[in-house]
């Protein structure tokens, strides 16, 4: 987007923006780091490592289901819910790999991508600067335009450097009386770490200590390394205070269809559906049973990917490791965070516009990540998207090289 100077209209649109961090102190409404970066990449012609979705297209049997719902009429509203045939394959899968139970009438709710439903729950959920939600930092940027939109409070608990695991005593030092909201992503973007069993643990105690609802992320559910992913809501206790968001788009390279879901109790599931039905109302109709069938794809499908993500994973993490960045080796998710400081950089921003474009090959400075008193702390990382086809990871790798030199 261009930048706007939108100083004069009054409303929620400006703390959302200062949420996300794109509010000049003029008033102007700045472009995200993720146009700005891939404007650059057009225009260098540099490999975009930047922006995570896939360049490949998902399952077949996915896409031939989409054709098909589409010849056959599915074009028109669905119900509010989501198709019934869709909350059942949810349901199915949580079965299936979390031993969860969960009613496709009264525990489901689809929605136009995992985005849609954060924003629903936090807009429901929260009730006011009163109300604190408490993420871990560094976070996806959407977090904190949600929670400035609902008006609530943010605090947040820092991942750091290379594990990225956050200290179990500071997160108990944040989370208060006054926490509504614990919201987790995990396996966790930008970092791509996978929160350890103690600390999802620490999670749960912690928001029954303060009667605090859990609004947790897990789209990369399928894409961890090695480690298992393990759902908060299958912990002691957690359940009847957790909300579990996830979508179709990572798993089955269909992040155009903005096909999600949230899990939950039915208390509380009430309370999202009650915002989220003005939000879209619904959306998809085609699109939602493409994506049951995905769900019911056998087990080789979804060990298939994370072994393709990680082989993926790999190649960049050789190849950032020859240009002379450290590596932070991820668990899971798209994403490699790398350290620039290990090049002489002192600032990722002005690297990656310089040196890294001029390699041919562009990122995310971690520091679009982070709330401003926290940049400096993660000045110099670089998050890069692993989530391409192998060839173009190769190449990525080959023209990364030529910095070791530099």
């Amino acid at each position: 987007m261009h930048d706007i100077d939108a100083s004069p209209v009054p409303g929620a649109w400006r703390r959302t923006a200062a949420g996300a961090g794109l509010l000049r102190a003029d008033g102007s409404v700045a472009s995200t780091i993720f146009a700005e970066m891939t404007a650059l990449a057009a225009a260098t012609g540099a490999i975009n490592l930047g922006q995570g979705f896939p360049d490949e297209d998902g399952p077949v049997e996915v896409l031939e289901a989409a054709r098909e719902a589409i010849s056959r009429g599915a074009n028109q509203y669905p119900p509010g819910l989501g198709v019934l045939e869709l909350r059942e394959a949810i349901s199915e899968h949580q079965r299936r790999f979390y031993g969860l139970e969960v009613d496709p009438a009264t525990e489901v709710i689809v929605t136009a991508g995992a985005t849609e439903a954060l924003a629903a729950a936090l807009l429901a959920l929260v009730d006011g600067p009163e109300d604190e939600v408490v993420v871990f930092e560094p976070f996806y940027d959407s977090y904190a335009a949600c929670v400035a939109l609902s008006g609530a409070t943010l605090r947040t608990v820092p991942l750091r450097w290379p594990q990225f695991q956050p200290d179990l005593d500071e997160l108990a030092a944040v989370v208060n009386d006054r926490t509504r909201i614990i919201l987790v992503n995990d396996p966790h973007n930008p970092t791509g770490a996978v929160f350890g069993r103690e600390v999802l643990e620490q999670i749960v105690r912690l928001a029954e200590r303060h009667d605090a609802v859990i609004l947790t992320d897990e789209v990369y559910e399928h894409l961890t390394f090695g480690v298992p992913h393990t759902p908060i809501a299958t912990l002691p206790g957690a359940w009847e205070r957790t909300l579990t968001i996830s979508s179709g788009g990572k798993t089955f390279r269909t992040t155009g269809w903005k096909i999600g879901w949230i899990t939950g109790p039915a208390r509380l599931l009430t309370a999202v559906l009650t915002v989220k039905q003005y939000l879209t109302y619904t959306n998809g109709a085609p699109l939602q049973p493409a994506i049951a069938v995905g769900l019911r794809l056998p087990d080789a499908f979804f060990t298939g990917i994370a072994d393709d993500m990680r082989i993926k994973r790999d190649i960049l993490g050789t190849g950032l490791r020859a240009a002379g960045l450290a590596v932070s080796e991820p668990e899971g998710s798209y994403f490699t965070v790398a350290d620039a400081a290990s090049l002489g950089a002192t600032e990722a921003d002005a690297f990656c516009r310089g040196p890294l474009a001029e390699a041919g090959v562009v990122g995310i400075p971690v520091t679009a990540f982070v709330t401003p008193e926290r940049r400096a702390e993660y000045a110099t990382l670089i998050r890069f998207a692993a989530c391409k086809r192998v060839e173009v990871l190769e190449e990525a790798a080959t023209r990364l090289a030529s910095l070791a030199g530099r």
